[in-house]
């Protein structure tokens, strides 16, 4: 049997963090071989708010070097920068044409971000779930893996792509969200009732992959916890409950294990246990990000290799779109 594929896409807004890599990047490693598997670093989304064209830049490389690092293979899948394949703005502009403006309101994530932009939000920000769904109909996806805060993007897609197949014809194939049963969303080490997030004006609310181990020691250190002494898993207690699933996470332990494990120890040695974990668990990673990034072209081959790929695919798929809307012979 074919293997199903993935698609998945990553914004390239300044480092990440451990909250991409456990709630993310770490499974699209472990699903390699399973599935055929896209995964790209969206610098077309990560315009809809101003950027720095030089920042920008290093960012992008800076991202799509650290999923090669994590443990993303080329033999396995394809990793490429979204605006390389023209495909995703020719069909993104497809979509708004049979995508009702209404669908597009009803987003939550529009209505958070605008609320921080006002009257500076564009028109952008407002279709991004239409790009988002581009993306990911392009290439045949079945699987998307998405936190849950992503679930909503996921049905639009189903929505939009339902709804050209009805005017259309069958072209477009139904994705299903790949949510991760733990981990979906690790929290912020200030504000653990928040999404850990590159965004914050703090940055000691996240660990970011590439930190020293004093850098990660110190943000562990100020992480925030209670007043209470048990050590334990309780969604009442966020902030507790974010260091156990971080360590739960990167151990592989099950959640009695580390419980046992902590049964009458204080905060301090769970701070410090987790420091060393997350730095032992992010040295390889560093490492070999080093490694790629410092042979010159390296890098940038590796990314031509996989736009080549997407690109293939993508032809493919806009060729069979404009067939079916009568825009070509």
């Amino acid at each position: 049997m074919a293997k199903k594929t993935v698609f998945s896409g990553i914004q390239a807004t300044g480092s990440l963090h451990l909250g991409n890599y456990l709630g993310a990047i770490s499974n699209w490693v472990k699903m390699q071989e399973e599935y055929d598997n896209y995964f790209c670093v969206v610098d077309l989304h990560t315009i809809t708010v101003p950027q720095d064209p030089e920042i920008l830049k290093a960012n992008i490389r800076e991202v799509a070097g650290l999923l090669f690092a994590a443990g993303i293979d080329e033999k396995n899948s394809v990793v490429f920068i979204q605006s390389y394949v023209k495909g995703h703005s020719e069909l993104a502009w497809i979509f708004n044409c049979v995508t009702p403006m209404g669908w597009l309101h009803r987003m939550t994530q529009f209505k958070e971000k605008s609320e921080k932009q006002k009257d500076e939000v564009s028109v952008g920000l407002f279709d991004y779930p239409v790009l988002q769904a581009a993306d990911i109909l392009l290439y045949d996806a079945h699987l998307v893996p998405v936190g849950e805060d992503q679930k909503q993007h996921v049905e639009l897609c189903r929505d939009i792509a339902q709804r050209f197949n009805y005017r259309y014809g069958e072209v477009f194939v139904l994705p299903d969200a790949l949510i991760p049963p733990v981990g979906g969303r690790v929290m912020g080490l200030l504000n653990p009732e928040k999404k850990m997030s590159k965004s914050e004006e703090n940055l000691n609310d996240a660990i970011f992959l590439l930190d020293t181990p004093d850098e990660i020691g110190a943000k562990i250190k100020r992480a925030t916890t209670d007043s209470q002494r048990e050590i334990c898993f309780d969604q009442n207690r966020p902030g507790v409950t974010n260091l156990l699933t971080i360590y739960e996470l990167l151990t592989g332990k099950s959640r009695t294990e580390i419980e046992d494990h902590f049964s009458g120890k204080n905060y301090s040695v769970l701070k410090g246990e987790l420091t060393e974990v997350v730095s032992e668990s992010l040295r390889p990673l560093q490492e070999r990000y080093r490694e790629l990034t410092d042979e010159k072209g390296y890098l940038d081959e590796m990314l031509a290799r996989g736009a080549e790929k997407a690109g293939e695919q993508a032809e493919r798929k806009i060729r069979q779109v404009h067939e079916h809307l009568g825009l070509r012979k």
